[in-house]
Parts: structure tokens; sequence; C-alpha cells
């Protein structure tokens, strides 16, 4: 696969602090976390770290993602913010996934899971945005949501409804998402919200490595 050539292939930002506590080879880790994040199953990558000699179970593979807390490099100065919330499935319960998306370049600028939507949620999203990015004078393209139009217009940033346009950017990364949390329908099964919102962190960091 392309997009797994990309992403091993890019050395940059890429740090496991935690292998100090690890039997596994850093190299051997790095490649386990890379391939799943770009779109290998655990079955696969463990497959894949058996042919080199590197035995590990999916549990293994799954607990490297989780410990590496990779997410999305604060300090982008992006022109245009597209932002939206799509549903993401946990276990038997439904969670809303906000994202942020800098629709010039394709790139997640942050990601948070939440049990519900509403105004306050919203502005939470948007504090910490503007903790990890330049956003300020940015224009942020959004749909008819009010809890979102009103939440912006409280914390004093500019916005523009868009329906397409601009905002399909952040359409094309919830698409893949969700092919991805499909074809591994176990992804979320028997998950605390917390393990899943480092999932989807890690799948950010991995989607802004790959485009």
């Amino acid at each position: 696969m392309p997009e797994i050539a990309r992403l091993i292939g890019d050395n940059d930002c890429f740090e496991l602090a935690f292998v100090e506590r690890e039997a596994t080879p850093e190299p051997a880790m790095e490649l386990g976390i890379r391939l799943h994040l770009a779109g290998l199953s655990l079955s696969d990558t463990i497959s894949i770290l058996d042919r080199l000699g590197v035995e590990r179970c999916r549990a293994t593979v799954h607990n490297w993602v989780q410990k590496a807390e990779l997410q999305p490099l604060d300090g982008a100065d992006p022109d245009h913010v597209a932002v939206d919330e799509t549903v993401i499935q946990l276990n038997d319960k439904q969670f809303w996934l906000y994202a942020a998306v800098d629709p010039k370049t394709n790139r997640l600028l942050h990601v948070k899971l939440s049990p519900t939507r509403n105004q306050a949620i919203t502005e939470m999203f948007l504090a910490e945005l503007r903790e990890k990015h330049l956003v300020n004078d940015a224009l942020f393209l959004v749909d008819s949501a009010p809890w979102l139009q009103a939440a912006l217009h409280r914390h004093g940033l500019d916005y523009r409804y868009e329906k397409h346009g601009n905002r399909n950017s952040i359409e094309r990364v919830f698409r893949e998402l969700k092919r991805r949390t499909n074809q591994f329908s176990n992804c979320f099964s028997n998950a605390e919200a917390n393990t899943a919102e480092n999932w989807l962190q890690a799948f950010a960091f991995a989607w802004n490595q790959l485009i």
C-alpha cells in the first residue's frame, strides 16, 4: 500500500518515550504502530512482525499505540478551519467526535470525543483548539448546527456557513475514519472512552503523515 510506505518512511515527530519499559526492540515497535495506523488490522500487523522474528499478540500492538500518545502537532496557522462532528459507536453507546481540519492542507488540527454535543462541549473543543494552534484570525467553515455557531460567537471567532466547498475536507476525513472503524469493527468494542480517544488522536497523527 502506498499509504503504508509513506507512513513508514516518515520519521518526523515520532517518539516512543515508553520504550524503556518494553522488551521489544524500538524499530519493531515503531514499525508495528505505523503499520496499524496506516490501515492494517492488528492481526495483519502482528503477522508481518512475526515474519521479521518478532512474535507479539494483537493486544500488545494495541497497547503500543495507546502508550505512544500520538496526536497532531501544535502550532498550525491556517487561514480557514473546517469544524464538524460525527457519531462514533463505542460498544452500545454513541459518542460525538469533534474535529477541526485545515481545508488548505486537509490536515487534522484537533479531535475530541464527547458523550454528547452542545454549546458547552463545543466551547471546550474550541478553547483546546485555540491553545494548540494560531486560529484566532482564521475563518471557520461550519454547517447549520446552532451550538457550533453559538460557541464560535462566544469565542469571538469569525465563521461562515458553508455546505460544500472547503468543508468537503472534513467530510473526507470522516469518511476515511468510518471506513477504518467499519473495516475493523472490533476497534472500539469493550473499550473505554479514553482508549477510543487515544486511538482517534493516533489516527489523526497518521492521517497528517499520509496526506
